[in-house]
């Protein structure tokens, strides 16, 4: 059985609210209002402002679509190591050890951020 010890299993005093008290709410430096939209998956919670949901949720759908594509041709045979030119990314990668992954992609047309 758990114990409280000294400590008062609730409140023990209403203090008085200040008028925006339930207006804003902070996740860690960030405010975050009604004018906001909260997106969350298994990855994440995304909070956005309502006037960019449109734009956020355009770019959720491209990515939806490209990782689909790319499941699709997996399950066709074709490896997502193949899909990504891989073993160029590595070759580049040899030569230019400032050459990323996510340029790569970009160069090749992969990027699905983007």
């Amino acid at each position: 059985m758990f114990s409280y010890g000294s400590y008062p299993p609730g409140p023990v005093r209403l203090d008085e609210r200040e008028p925006e008290a339930l207006d804003t709410a902070r996740f860690g430096a960030h405010p975050v209002s009604a004018d906001d939209v909260v997106f969350g998956d298994e990855d994440g919670v995304l909070f956005v402002a309502a006037e960019h949901a449109e734009e956020v949720l355009a770019t959720a759908h491209r990515i939806r679509e490209t990782e689909r594509e790319q499941a699709r041709r997996i399950v066709a045979g074709e490896t997502l190591r193949r899909q990504t030119a891989f073993d160029d990314y590595l070759a580049r990668r040899a030569a230019d050890p400032e050459y990323t992954f996510r340029r790569h992609l970009r160069r090749i047309g992969g990027a699905i951020e983007e």
